[in-house]
């Protein structure tokens, strides 16, 4: 697509007022002589405002404040657009050309060193850097940009089974109020990290790697065979420069079957893979006498022809700072011959080249060479510097309860108002009285009258709770035991598979299919939560349909929460009777009862509820905002 341009007079001279094609700066060229160059050019940096004359004025005018460095006040430029059909379009199109420039200049800061203000963006462009130089990546991973994307978007639902099983059904049951395009907008504009994040997974590559370590002949009815590939040939080439040597120097003397399968068995290979040549591995008279050849030696004109900062130059403190003279070093320190330890020389050689090959994203050649500010603080001793003060934002919420309790009563708890009503003195005189009588040798254990000998009655006849009784500390220990699982419940992986009980404490003591639905009806809820906070919280009238079919629909989430209540109730409820009918079986064949309670069956109705209460809850406080906010414009009307 062309800039715009547009016929217009400056200083009553005919011209025409153009955008460059890079969107960087506007000129301005006179019509007579043909041929003539801009007299004004103005960059987009240096533009400060932009006014233009109503659709009402006959005349179309266009003024271009920009103030350049060193002036002390901006510099007003009038143009007039002389066209005589096209006047206001072409100066409505230059303006909002010119708009859009200026946003995006000053909208995305660069920081020092051309890296973006914004962490996540300054992570994608650092991922990007292989992409291709001169493609431009700063709105590569904008939020717009992928949102916009509906190849990524679709990526990414492939990608993630459980995000598509979201979007889907959240699709699916969305109000008919909110189109297609809508909902999609809104369902990625809260997970345009997920899609950057998926878009810097894309446009990484698989680099260099150590190929003569994979590369393992194998043998087959006597017979030695190997797989190379192209890619991995050129690898080798690349890694090793004494292969390509060989392979110039004896390609087509030898055929290239030949020539690998030598190369393979011979005892180059394994110099370069850095293993130990044996008197036993057989010779090979071609590929022998490159042995003698030092691979080292471009390695060694690259290091002399770089610079290397003083602070990490070996070679040039063994100059300044000798250590032949004195104490010998430890024989940890000393340099040795390469025979002797091949393998860590040759992965240390391989991996230097390797990383040369990868593009530093976070080097300026512009820069002069030397050691940097940022070069020396990574050099730095970091174990002996402070810790670095934390940079955060700290959310700090005033009596957060009252968003989520539904009722104060069940704040306090029954035991906590019992205790409330005692007296503390009376309590204390109490105990000092019974210690008294029991006399100087107390036994602890009897006298809060704990009793290993006791046992539950099957009378039925109720008994007063008592701290040493058998049924106090049978519920002191199911209290424990039910809060370690709690937590155990909260912090595991709800993917865990495998043990029965695991699967058990991941789910909640639900079935997979009810907690699955769960967890399918908790996140299509939330999504539509956030679209109705956003059309209620956005204050527009026109938005009231909407919010009217958005509360229709939380009304369906509530039906469907109850629906699998219900379902995962019947579910137990089987399960009751299941093990209803093994104990009346074991009576049967043994006559002897076993003693079953249906409530030590979990899950239900009861825990769905459990889970849910905040869903719950949150859509009991979306509803009554809502009724809240149309009783108020009833009584306004």
């Amino acid at each position: 697509m062309a800039p715009p341009r547009g016929s217009a007079a400056y200083k009553k001279k005919d011209g025409i007022l153009a955008i460059s094609r890079d969107s960087q700066s506007v000129s301005w060229t006179p019509t007579a002589p043909p041929g003539s160059q801009p007299t004004v050019t103005l960059s987009v940096k240096s533009i400060t405002n932009l006014q233009q004359t109503p659709a009402s004025s006959p005349k179309v005018m266009l003024k271009v404040f920009a103030q350049f460095p060193g002036a002390p006040a901006p510099e007003a430029h009038v143009f007039s657009f002389t066209s005589t059909s096209q006047a206001r379009a072409e100066a409505d199109a230059i303006k909002d050309a010119l708009s859009k420039a200026i946003q995006a200049d000053t909208s995305v800061p660069a920081a020092p060193g051309g890296v973006s203000s914004s962490a996540a963006m300054a992570i994608a462009s650092a991922v990007s850097s292989t992409l291709g130089a001169g493609r431009d990546t700063s709105t590569l991973y904008d939020d717009d940009q992928l949102k916009s994307n509906v190849e990524l978007q679709q990526s990414l639902l492939k990608a993630n089974p459980s995000l598509s099983k979201t979007f889907m059904e959240s699709l699916r049951t969305k109000p008919d109020s909110i189109s297609n395009s809508q909902f999609t907008s809104q369902f990625w504009s809260s997970r345009a990290h997920l899609l950057r994040a998926h878009a810097i997974e894309r446009s990484q590559t698989r680099g260099a790697y150590n190929v003569l370590s994979t590369i393992k002949p194998r043998t087959e009815e006597n017979t030695i065979k190997l797989s190379i590939s192209k890619e991995q040939i050129q690898l080798i080439f690349s890694q090793h420069e004494l292969v390509k040597r060989a392979y110039d120097e004896n390609v087509p003397k030898l055929s290239e079957e030949v020539f690998w399968s030598r190369f393979f068995q011979s005892r180059l290979f394994k110099k370069l893979k850095g293993e130990k040549i044996l008197e036993a591995d057989s010779t090979d008279a071609v590929l022998d006498k490159y042995l003698a050849l030092d691979e080292d030696l471009e390695r060694s004109r690259r290091i002399l022809a770089a610079h290397i900062p003083h602070i990490i130059d070996v070679e040039g403190n063994e100059q300044n700072h000798s250590q032949r003279k004195g104490n010998q070093p430890d024989f940890s320190m000393r340099p040795t011959s390469v025979d002797r330890v091949p393998i860590i020389r040759t992965l240390n050689s391989l991996s230097e080249k390797i990383m040369s090959h990868v593009t530093p994203n976070d080097i300026d050649p512009s820069e002069p060479i030397g050691m940097d500010e940022e070069t020396f603080n990574s050099l730095a001793l970091r174990d002996l510097q402070a810790d670095a003060e934390e940079n955060r934002i700290i959310l700090n919420i005033k009596d957060q309860g009252r968003f989520f309790s539904t009722d104060k009563a069940d704040d306090t708890s029954a035991d906590t108002l019992l205790y409330n009503q005692q007296d503390p003195n009376e309590v204390l005189r109490s105990i000092r009285t019974d210690l008294a009588s029991k006399g100087p040798d107390v036994d602890l254990a009897s006298a809060i009258g704990v009793d290993d000998d006791s046992s539950d009655s099957d009378s039925g006849e109720p008994h007063p709770s008592h701290v040493g009784s058998k049924a106090s500390l049978r519920g002191a220990t199911t209290r424990l035991f039910d809060a370690i699982a709690q937590q155990r419940a909260q912090n595991e992986d709800l993917s865990l598979t495998g043990l029965s009980s695991a699967q058990a404490a991941s789910t909640c003591d639900l079935s997979s299919t009810i907690f699955d639905r769960l967890s399918l009806t908790h996140a299509t809820t939330t999504e539509f939560l956030h679209h109705f906070w956003l059309a209620f919280l956005s204050g527009d009238p026109l938005r009231a349909e909407e919010i009217a079919r958005l509360v229709e629909t939380l009304d369906r989430a509530m039906d469907r929460i109850r629906a699998v209540a219900d379902d995962a109730e019947a579910e137990r409820l089987k399960e009751v009777e299941k093990l209803k009918k093994q104990v009346r079986d074991h009576y049967e064949r043994t006559h002897k009862k076993l003693s079953f309670h249906p409530d030590s069956v979990k899950g239900g109705a009861k825990v769905v509820n459990q889970l849910m209460g905040p869903t719950v809850t949150a859509i009991g406080v979306a509803l009554r905002k809502y009724k809240e906010a149309l009783v108020q414009e009833e009584d306004m009307q």
